[in-house]
């Protein structure tokens, strides 16, 4: 009876198929008895098979994955980089990673050297407008590098704000559960979700519109009207734990939250798929084949890291948003002055000792709102044909990156108190699940290593940006002394030309005066002989 399995067992293998009639005899004779040997080695040779058999599988599927990412990363390596990647061009495209800070930048930088004429339809508040829109000059977006396909590459301009990845997640976890929690005022979720339904038929924009908030900002706004509905069950009102971060009663807890499946398609590494224009936000066709391939096969990622790095290489401006500070002056010196000079059509690049008066909180804020609808490519016209009424309020005052820097502390200080009295106001409804950097010292190190372990491309990514950063800093020093030189040359010039001037003024007017003393007196000696 053995020999009849294994004859049908041999078959079944090479044929690739294992029908119910062989299962059905395989149980005929481990009912049998005599024959528990040849089952369990039966059912060993079957493992075997199975377990060489997935690892053929998972080879294949590696390599048409490695043959996939390569093919896409050496297309991205292989385009061309402007001439002078450090002159701003006539389009200025701002890559906004999320929780990094850019919406200060937006309002606090850019409203002032752009007006909102020159707004690309995808910058923020703009979403709805169409596309086609000449003299489109700023585009301010969460859309990943992939927006550049849509742009004219020789005529745009690339900057962005990269963060701490721990931080960032932390900011993110804090800043889902903060708008979710404003549904709250709602009595159930079927409630909440009819009111958003309704604003969007309004044309009214909310986060659900703006990537990645539209899959963030539901996902926990289920989970907190779940959260509240169980404590109302069970009759408890009060959360056990004193750790914000791990407050399971009230929130989800962000242990969980960064091992979701969403967090680890959307947040995770979120820096370097954005840059390097792979999110599942990306106008690139093969862009979901190659996310699946590096989360599938992490040893891939390298060559995504690879060409987020270049990526950065190429940008006109990167910040740090832990150093924001040093990133707003650099912003108000690198991208400010050039901005400047092409509305004002002067060559001088302003002043470039930008003095900071008061020290900011390094906590930057961030909006809602953000441009998420597709976009094709506009008529950009050059910097001679924008008219003076179309200029930014910062070229209509002759602004000067030191004065934009004085603009930028007193609008930040603006927005920061307006965000935090609504982040306030929002997380009193789930109370005592209140964020703070406080609370951010009791979450466990443990903890924070599998953050940064998830994130271990965001944290190369980051190191890259740092030393980048440090470059762009030492460029901006090196420029500054040029400048002052030439300043201080031109002043020790005119000084020179100008005591020269009156040395040869005074000169001239002590000849003219003894020239006047010497006619008198001859004039003078020629009357007295008349007289004689």
């Amino acid at each position: 009876m053995s020999v009849y399995i294994w004859r049908i067992l041999i078959v079944k293998v090479f044929s690739g198929s294992f029908q119910f009639d062989f299962w059905g005899k395989l149980e005929a004779v481990m009912r049998q008895k005599g024959h528990i040997f040849d089952v369990l080695v039966i059912l060993v040779f079957l493992l075997s098979v199975s377990t060489i058999t997935k690892a053929s599988e998972s080879k294949e599927g590696f390599k048409r994955c490695e043959h996939i990412v390569k093919q896409w990363a050496s297309s991205s390596l292989d385009s061309e980089v402007k001439d002078d990647k450090h002159v701003l061009q006539n389009l200025l495209f701002f890559l906004h990673v999320p929780r990094t800070g850019g919406r200060t930048y937006f309002h606090c930088f850019l409203k002032k050297l752009y007006a909102s004429s020159l707004e690309c339809p995808r910058s923020y508040d703009k979403l709805r407008i169409d596309p086609r829109k000449p003299k489109c000059r700023l585009l301010v977006t969460h859309d990943d590098y992939s927006m550049m396909s849509k742009l004219p590459k020789d005529e745009t301009s690339v900057v962005t704000i990269i963060r701490n990845p721990i931080d960032r997640v932390f900011s993110t976890y804090e800043f889902s559960i903060e708008v979710a929690a404003r549904f709250l005022v709602h009595p159930n979720l079927t409630s909440a979700t009819k009111m958003s339904g309704r604003l969007r038929s309004k044309n009214t924009i909310s986060t659900l519109d703006i990537w990645p908030w539209k899959y963030l900002v539901p996902w926990m706004r289920e989970d907190l009207f779940a959260r509240r509905e169980a404590r109302k069950q069970n009759g408890h009102s009060v959360a056990t734990s004193t750790n914000p971060y791990d407050m399971e009663e009230m929130v989800m807890p962000l242990h969980e939250y960064i091992n979701n499946p969403i967090a680890r398609d959307i947040l995770h590494n979120g820096a370097t798929f954005q840059v390097a224009g792979l999110t599942n936000n990306s106008y690139l066709t093969e862009a979901h084949d190659v996310r699946h391939c590096v989360l599938k096969y992490q040893t891939l990622g390298d060559y995504v890291l690879k060409v987020a790095k270049k990526r950065l290489d190429d940008m006109l401006y990167v910040g740090l948003t832990d150093n924001h500070k040093e990133s707003a002056t650099m912003f108000a010196n690198v991208v400010g002055t050039q901005a400047i000079s092409q509305f004002t059509g002067s060559t001088s690049h302003g002043d470039h000792a930008a003095k900071n008066n008061s020290e900011q909180s390094s906590s930057l804020v961030e909006s809602d709102f953000d441009a998420n609808y597709h976009q094709s490519n506009s008529s950009y016209q050059k910097p001679s044909q924008i008219s003076s009424a179309e200029r930014g309020e910062a070229t209509k005052e002759n602004m000067t990156a030191g004065k934009l820097m004085n603009a930028y502390e007193s609008c930040i200080s603006n927005l920061m108190k307006t965000q935090s009295e609504r982040r306030v106001n929002s997380l009193k409804k789930i109370s005592p699940a209140n964020f703070t950097k406080e609370g951010r010292r009791q979450v466990s190190e443990a903890l924070l290593q599998e953050i940064s372990s998830l994130n271990s491309l965001d944290v190369e990514l980051y190191k890259y940006a740092q030393t980048i950063f440090a470059n762009q800093h030492k460029r901006m020093l090196q420029n500054k002394v040029v400048t002052e030189g030439l300043d201080n040359w031109f002043d020790d010039s005119y000084s020179a030309y100008s005591w020269e001037a009156i040395s040869i003024a005074i000169a001239i007017a002590v000849l003219f005066v003894l020239l006047f003393a010497v006619l008198f007196v001859t004039a003078k000696r020629r009357t007295s002989k008349l007289k004689l």
